[in-house]
């Protein structure tokens, strides 16, 4: 077993935790080192429970030694694909760009105990690592699901008295209810998206888009088409809040938090990553919902994502990366890390069975049980897009060209058709 010296690694901690490490200084030594480092990002705790699994998988498996870096998520972005290009890096990653790194993933199905449970618990996201058509490995697994969905000021509702669609209300109806909340209370707007294209995607696929022809190819059609035309019809007749999308220009983000905390607007699509913001910046100001993601004709669905722990090829351990990655995937330890950091389980056990969230407050809590459950009617267009390595050659060019049709630059059809162009033009670039 190779061992690393622990004054080595504590002056490594200590330069990672200071932000002081260049790409020549976070470089991964090959040799005398620990038998497994993990490279680990947090957006709040994650990296400090995954901290208390491996010290109780080294003391489950005497002589394995794991070592876990926490760095910041833009050494993750911005380095670690470097590192990769020159053949050096850790064992594992979390990332969150989890199709764009596959072809430096290790397939660790051959080391595994039963790739079954795995094939039955992450069936869903493993294709999200693979890099080609065909591809049976195993290359990781999502730590955590993220899903897109809406955020309801109930106390808006209350006040207009008008009762919340239920769990299979379409947009529609929402819409409809939305504004009499909004005229009856004086809100600026019933509702507003997020200005993303990934957030546009899940009613896109809701309204009947297909997103992939055939062939497999991005393509626009009569589904796509629909909810563009929709969207911009709530702009024109006042029931969007109109400054998300038309206050940018290009395809830059905008999310609708800071509307939705002012109580400027009555019902938000943004997505489960925000319920810690809420807890934290709503307070009790107001009453505030996380509810199913609203109907069209096709599916009710929202957009998947996450961030993985991926094996890579830069070990020199892989049977021992495997076995540790075995053992974070088990059930009870994705229940309880899942439970600790707040997160909705990508697991499929765990989410059937049901997760609590302890340091979560009530409205955080239920929210958690809303996307959790919420999971389940993810269509399978949207995992698929979620997987796919260029994604965003749909996804910018829908925020560019639907706020021009927004703004009224261009019409609805030229919209579509643009998007289209955009599309198939960003797909050859990137696969020169």
């Amino acid at each position: 077993m190779r061992r690393r010296h622990h004054a080595a690694a504590q002056s490594v901690r200590a330069a990672i935790g200071a932000g002081l490490l260049g790409l020549a200084a976070i470089a991964w030594p090959v040799a005398a080192f620990a038998d497994i480092r993990v490279m680990c990002y947090q957006d709040g705790n994650e990296c400090d429970v995954t901290a208390d699994l491996i010290k109780r998988y080294e003391a489950r498996n005497p002589g394995a030694k794991v070592l876990l870096d926490v760095v910041p998520y833009k050494t993750v972005v911005e380095q670690l694909p470097i590192q990769l290009a020159a053949g050096q890096g850790p064992d594992i990653a979390r990332v969150a760009e989890v199709g764009g790194l596959s072809k430096n993933y290790l397939d660790i199905g051959p080391h595994l105990k039963d790739r079954k449970v795995w094939e039955a618990n992450f069936a869903s996201t493993l294709p999200w690592m693979r890099s080609k058509a065909g591809d049976t490995g195993i290359y990781g697994f999502l730590s955590q699901m993220t899903m897109t969905g809406p955020f309801v000021n109930k106390t808006l509702f209350e006040q207009a008295k008008v009762p919340l669609p239920g769990p299979k209300a379409t947009w529609d109806e929402w819409a409809l209810a939305a504004r009499k909340v909004a005229k009856a209370t004086q809100t600026p707007a019933a509702i507003a998206w997020d200005r993303s294209g990934h957030r546009f995607a899940g009613p896109a696929i809701s309204f009947g888009a297909a997103i992939f022809d055939a062939q497999g190819r991005l393509a626009m059609d009569d589904g796509y088409k629909a909810a563009v035309r929709k969207f911009v019809g709530w702009h024109k007749d006042g029931t969007m809040l109109k400054d998300v999308w038309g206050g940018s220009g290009g395809s830059s983000y905008a999310d609708t938090i800071g509307e939705f905390k002012n109580g400027r607007v009555v019902m938000v699509l943004s997505g489960s990553w925000q319920i810690n913001r809420l807890q934290k910046e709503i307070g009790n100001a107001f009453d505030w919902v996380a509810v199913p993601n609203p109907c069209g004709p096709a599916a009710c669905s929202g957009m998947p994502g996450g961030a993985a722990w991926v094996a890579l090829k830069t070990t020199r351990s892989p049977k021992e990366v495997a076995q540790f990655l075995d053992f974070m995937a088990q059930e009870p330890n994705q229940a309880e890390w899942i439970s600790r950091t707040n997160n909705i389980p990508a697991h499929a056990g765990v989410a059937k069975k049901g997760v609590a969230y302890p340091s979560a407050g009530p409205a955080a809590q239920a929210a958690l049980a809303v996307f959790t459950s919420g999971t389940a009617t993810l269509a399978p267009a949207a995992y698929r897009l979620q997987g796919y390595k260029y994604n965003r050659a749909l996804m910018l060019p829908t925020v560019t060209r639907v706020t021009q049709a927004i703004v009224g630059e261009i019409s609805v059809d030229e919209a579509v058709t643009k998007i289209g162009t955009d599309m198939a033009e960003a797909v050859k670039q990137a696969e020169r």
